[in-house]
């Protein structure tokens, strides 16, 4: 099921062992590479620290929030190894400049659809300038359009360019 990013920071975690909320989502851990999210930072509500949810500990995703089996498998930065490299990255894809294959300027990165049961980014929706919203309106993205990720810019292909054939009528 695709899920706006919007429903899924804020969330609060829950874990099935003690019952209630442990954690809430800050912000997710994305790998650029393939446009996956691996994991959520969250707000740890018993520690009050930083923590990381990896998202294969994930079991649900509900109206109420993330649902973990324990509190145990939220862990600290260091301690992922593996996602060393993505962590350092900080990579932010909301707000990145969106740009076509011939260096066309589309506008940003305003928000994204995740399918939750890979955590892959399916769609990029874009907010263009205020000239180009009052002609054409927003775009939306689909990955098979993304050509490259930097850390800078979204490079995406070239968008159809022309005006569509005028619709003749004819009355007899």
């Amino acid at each position: 099921m695709l899920q706006l990013s919007g429903s899924l920071l804020s969330k609060p975690v829950l874990s099935l062992r003690s019952g209630g909320p442990v954690a809430r989502i800050v912000s997710p851990i994305f790998n650029p590479n393939n446009l996956k999210i691996e994991g959520f930072y969250c707000d740890d509500t018993i520690d009050k620290k930083r923590l990381v949810l990896l998202y294969q500990d994930i079991r649900e995703f509900s109206q109420q929030g993330f649902i973990i089996d324990d509190h145990d498998v939220l862990a600290q930065p260091h301690e992922l190894v593996r996602l060393k490299r993505l962590i350092n990255l900080n990579f932010e894809l909301l707000k990145k400049p969106v740009e076509t294959t011939s260096k066309e300027k589309i506008g940003k990165v305003s928000d994204y659809a995740v399918e939750t049961t890979t955590m892959y980014v399916q769609k990029l929706y874009v907010s263009r300038s205020i000239i180009r919203n009052l002609t054409g309106g927003g775009l939306s993205i689909d990955r098979s359009q993304i050509v490259e990720i930097t850390n800078s810019r979204v490079i995406i292909n070239d968008l159809l360019q022309g005006n569509p054939s005028p619709v003749t009528a004819s009355i007899a």
